[in-house]
């Protein structure tokens, strides 16, 4: 049964822990329809999503992910990704890879809320995930994009892992009231 929105916004929290249960493919298509009826800057769509369910094409992702990290000047990513288990993608069984043409951080941002909203109200946990990008930014990242059929002139933007908690009952961060301000 789905939550009703408000409920799914407040619902809603970052799973680092993912059992290997896959989400059905009947709920995955539903999530990435969801996505994709966002809306955009004059309607351009500039958008594709992957949806990528090969455990060991994510476990190769997932090294290569690492390894970039590792390399990096600051090391207090890397460290963070170590300190929760060294995987970049929690073990998760599926993620969303959402992909932009030219520069649409805004309107991908929208889709990849979507994409969350939509998974948490089908009782299916997920994280957002910005790191993915490592695993493209490195010698293996044209291979990667060519395996995952990126379409030409597309690029990562971000990508959403979704699955089941391996341990249920996460909690969503406090809010700051004080962060808005009314004025009349």
């Amino acid at each position: 049964m789905a939550l009703d929105t408000l409920q799914t916004i407040s619902a809603r929290y970052s799973c680092r822990a993912f059992t290997d249960r896959m989400p059905g493919d009947a709920d995955l298509r539903a999530i990435a329809h969801a996505g994709i009826s966002a809306p955009s800057a004059m309607n351009q769509q500039p958008w594709h999503v992957i949806v990528l369910k090969n455990r060991q094409l994510m476990e190769e992702l997932e090294e290569e992910g690492m390894k970039n990290l590792a390399s990096q000047p600051d090391k207090s990513i890397y460290a963070r990704i170590q300190s929760r288990g060294g995987k970049l993608y929690y073990n998760a069984p599926c993620m969303m890879l959402v992909l932009m043409r030219e520069e649409a951080l805004l309107d991908c941002g929208i889709l990849t809320e979507n994409i969350a909203l939509a998974a948490t109200s089908l009782g299916i946990d997920n994280l957002i995930c910005g790191l993915a990008k490592f695993s493209f930014s490195g010698e293996k990242g044209a291979d990667f994009k060519r395996r995952l059929h990126f379409p030409k002139g597309y690029d990562l933007s971000i990508a959403v892992l979704l699955g089941y908690a391996a341990k249920p009952g996460g909690k969503p961060h406090e809010s700051e009231p004080q962060k808005i301000t009314w004025i009349a």
